[in-house]
């Protein structure tokens, strides 16, 4: 049952589309949608065939211009659903926070579990470290997204229980007004994105929530830590927080984004997290009026506000003549101003007078009026708000996010191969040119070499403008050996031969046959001086990133997970005897084919000592609109991460995982053969391109990368985010849970296997952690409708073999959890997805009827489904 007011704001929201549908489509229309919804709630409550005709019946009727607009209605309905389910969570984690007990996961649970001097003893090496990626995952367009927080900050004006009837009543109307746009807002964009467009759609999440959000989650900790003298005494808590972003970085397979997309978008950025300081500092300099008499300035600030005055002589006399007994609070405005004239300043090649050099110089002023304060005797002043300041400059920098530059290896060996012919597998001479000890005459022929190289000159030249932090990561995709390491570092070179840019080779391991030799892989790097010199100018600190998307596509999920853990507890033991410092970085998307789930879920189940204080994971699609769309829920996202790298076990704990070793190596194998046979079958490839809507995927404007990286055609070349997403749209799911039945029924078909997976359950919180994610996936497919979806192939047996998999799983998953349900022992979960399920029976029967019809109006409407079908589930890939 649905609590009393997300019901009440459900009714609504729902009423008010109605009303708009009827008012600009006609009460014929909203008798259509209305005949189609009972329709298909009448085949859940009684599912038949005679039920499934009805519905499919009701589907022929429509004409293409209706059965638009009766998609466009359903998918509208979805996002005002979604919307009215993130505001109640919201009241609820307020009501919860009133009852004066720690939440679940939240910083104060994990303060309360330690004790607050371990946490502190923690403090120095605490990371949490999100990157917001441009996967193509996020199916609205961003006029949508727009509709839906202005909808989202109405419902929580409408929550204040101080408004009058009549300002209650204008919100309303001005709810309706905003759904009203929203339904008359085609839900899928007519042109694809350019990756500048999709650098100013993440953006739009660092100005809605993020920049204001991470300096309250240092707060949270600080009060935990010091409930009596946060915001009244130094604090103690440093800017754990760092974000990273692949949006204008990530080339790929994706040839749109070039060097001069990469140096537009640091540029871009720099302005808005400039703008975002200047505010905040112009607002919290309105708060710093005390007198000079109250509040003495230290010499330190009267040094720095002469030097500011000087450079900004007409601004400075200004303040003199309107503020002239308000030291502090001068300074702070001067602040404004200088950031306002480094804003200004951003397309020079170095800032000049007044501008700031860099956030170094900035945070240098920020300290200096927080210290005056605090010695002045105005602790509150210097320790609140303008701490905040501090920490937003210490966590943004003025480039906002680092932009991590990713490329294919293969990418980066043809360009070598180019210029240095015979040098791209020679790790060793690789390592001479990166050091300069061989000397390359850099002579590109290919427009990929020219391109390679340009992007290492715009890496070097962000560099010198806006700091080394501002991009150094070079993420390698696929990832096979040393050299693939060290051509990052000769490319560098070559590139700029005088003064390269000193750069990070992070290794993605994405293939099994990667993960399985990954300590091999690094062994063989660092024994190279250019990566040695790195390990040093990094105090021993290390970076591998781990792939969760492309090894579940190749061996399944199941396996892809088991193999992940394996290589997670081997690199961890492997960096310890080496006295390194490692951070895993986790390639995570939204869907559990791509490594989604709860991220506090996720961090808890990894292997002792793995995550030993730092966290870093990717932000992707819909995920991250999902986590930071609403600034409480953005909130709550990073206590719970913060929370779960604080508890995460940490060396010397005991394994879970080793008591069921055994087991462990039964289910994986038993799983990947399974899922290989699957993928080996020579009807497959024609089954996901019939029984899915890839195609239409391929074709949907929702991102500025293609769904394969190559035109090969085959399996092989295939993303895995569309991958995940076709298999979700048709109902099947099959990526959430393929291989799990045959795995677990490899262990409980032996004596006692049954008991041991009940037991590996309850205690290995990776593999419960695992089902209950492989329960989700399960729940949102639809078995009747998935079957539909697979018929299409014209490939019976096939089908019958993935459908007798979907019971196995099922079954099985129920058997070890002790439930007699999916879901059932989260019910909130299981009644929004049985509330939701009817509604995307509708749009999945539209689809069907026009998957294979290849007119404008056919593929629109296909696209709109694929849309709504996506908001339904919550998720695409």
């Amino acid at each position: 049952m649905l609590p009393d007011p997300l019901r009440r704001d459900v009714r609504m929201l729902t009423t008010m589309l109605g009303r708009a549908i009827a008012e600009h489509g006609g009460p014929e229309l909203l008798a259509q949608v209305e005949r189609l919804r009972r329709a298909c709630i009448a085949r859940r409550e009684e599912p038949s065939e005679r039920r499934r005709r009805q519905v499919e019946r009701i589907v022929a009727s429509f004409d293409p211009p209706t059965a638009e607009r009766v998609t466009r209605a359903f998918t509208a309905y979805f996002q005002l659903v979604n919307l009215a389910e993130e505001h109640h969570r919201v009241r609820a984690l307020r009501e919860a926070g009133r009852s004066g007990r720690a939440l679940p996961d939240s910083i104060e649970a994990a303060v309360r579990a330690l004790g607050a001097q371990a946490v502190r003893e923690r403090l120095a090496e605490l990371r949490v470290h999100p990157v917001l990626t441009a996967h193509p995952t996020e199916a609205k367009r961003r006029a949508v997204v727009e509709f839906l927080w202005r909808i989202g900050a109405l419902l929580e004006e409408l929550d204040d229980p101080r408004r009058s009837r009549a300002e209650a009543e204008h919100l309303r109307r001005r709810l309706a007004e905003e759904i009203s746009g929203l339904w008359l807002t085609a839900p899928v964009r007519r042109a694809r994105p350019t990756p500048l467009d999709e650098v100013r759609a993440t953006l739009a999440l660092f100005d809605q929530t993020i920049f204001r959000v991470a300096p309250l989650t240092l707060r949270e900790l600080e009060r935990c830590l010091d409930p009596d003298g946060s915001g009244a005494r130094p604090t103690e808590v440093p800017a754990f927080l760092r974000w990273g972003t692949w949006v204008g970085g990530d080339r790929d397979g994706n040839p749109n984004v070039t060097a001069d997309v990469t140096r537009a978008t640091v540029r871009i950025q720099a302005d808005h997290v400039l703008r975002g300081l200047e505010r905040a500092a112009r607002r919290i300099a309105r708060g710093l009026t005390a007198a000079e008499e109250d509040v003495h300035p230290s010499p330190a600030l009267r040094r720095r506000l002469a030097a500011a005055e000087e450079a900004l002589p007409r601004r400075g006399a200004e303040l003199r003549r309107v503020l002239p007994d308000a030291p502090h609070r001068r300074a702070l405005v001067l602040v404004a101003e200088r950031l306002a004239a480094t804003r200004a300043d951003l397309d020079r090649a170095r800032p000049s007078a007044p501008a700031y050099t860099g956030p170094d110089e900035l945070l240098r002023d920020l300290r200096t009026i927080r210290d005056s304060l605090d010695a002045g005797g105005a602790a509150r002043l210097a320790h609140g708000e303008l701490q905040h300041l501090v920490w937003q400059a210490e966590t943004f920098g003025f480039h906002l996010a680092e932009i991590e530059v990713r490329q294919h290896a293969s990418v980066h060996a043809a360009a070598i191969e180019e210029l240095a012919p015979g040098a791209s597998a020679d790790a060793r001479r690789l390592d001479r040119i990166a050091r300069g000890a061989e000397t390359v005459e850099a002579r590109p022929r290919s427009d990929v070499a020219r391109e390679v190289l340009d992007t290492f000159r715009a890496i070097g030249e962000i560099q010198d403008r806006f700091g080394r932090d501002a991009c150094r990561r070079v993420i390698v995709s696929f990832t096979r050996s040393a050299a693939d390491l060290a051509a990052v570092h000769a490319l560098a070179r070559l590139a700029r031969p005088e003064r390269p840019p000193l750069v990070d080779a992070i290794p993605l391991l994405e293939s099994s046959r990667e993960l399985e030799r990954a300590t091999q892989i690094l062994e063989e790097a660092i024994a190279l001086p250019v990566l040695r010199r790195a390990l040093r100018r990094h105090q021993g600190r290390l970076e591998v990133m781990l792939g969760y998307s492309d090894s579940a596509k190749e061996i399944g999920v199941l396996g892809a997970n088991l193999l992940l853990y394996r290589t997670q507890r081997e690199l961890t033991r492997w960096a310890r005897t080496r006295g390194l410092v490692l951070t895993l970085f986790h390639g995570r998307g939204g869907a559990l084919g791509r490594g989604g789930g709860p991220t506090n879920r996720a961090i808890l189940g990894q292997p002792p000592g793995s995550v030993d204080g730092r966290f870093k994971v990717t932000e992707q699609g819909e995920a991250a609109f999902q986590r930071y769309g609403n600034r409480a829920v953005a909130l709550r996202h990073l206590e719970q991460v913060t929370n779960a790298v604080l508890l995460a076990p940490g060396h010397g704990a005991p394994d879970p995982a080793e008591p069921f070793a055994p087991s462990i190596a039964t289910m994986e194998r038993a799983s990947i053969e399974a899922y290989r046979a699957l993928l080996d079958d020579p009807r497959f490839a024609e089954c996901v391109r019939r029984a899915t809507p890839l195609r239409a995927i391929g074709e949907l404007p929702i991102a500025s990368r293609p769904v394969s990286r190559d035109a090969s055609g085959g399996l092989a070349a295939i993303r895995a985010i569309p991958w995940v997403f076709a298999w979700a749209q048709s109902r099947v799911n099959l990526t959430g849970w393929y291989g799990l039945g045959r795995g677990l029924e490899a262990v409980a078909g032996q004596p006692g296997g049954l008991a041991s997976l009940r037991t590996m359950y309850r205690r290995w919180p990776f593999f419960a952690a695992f089902l209950e994610n492989a329960e989700l996936s399960l729940a949102k497919a639809d078995r009747a409708i998935a079957e539909l979806y697979l018929a299409r192939a014209g490939a019976p047996e096939l089908a019958a073999t993935i459908l007798e998999e979907f019971d196995r799983t099922e079954q099985l998953v129920l058997a070890v959890t002790g439930r007699d349900r999916v879901l059932a022992g989260r019910p909130a979960l299981r009644a929004a997805i049985d509330l939701r399920n009817p509604y995307v029976d509708a749009l999945s029967f539209l689809q069907l009827r026009f998957l294979d019809d290849g007119s404008a109006r056919g593929r629109r409407i296909v696209h709109a489904t694929i849309s709504g079908v996506a908001a339904g589930l919550q998720n695409t890939g």
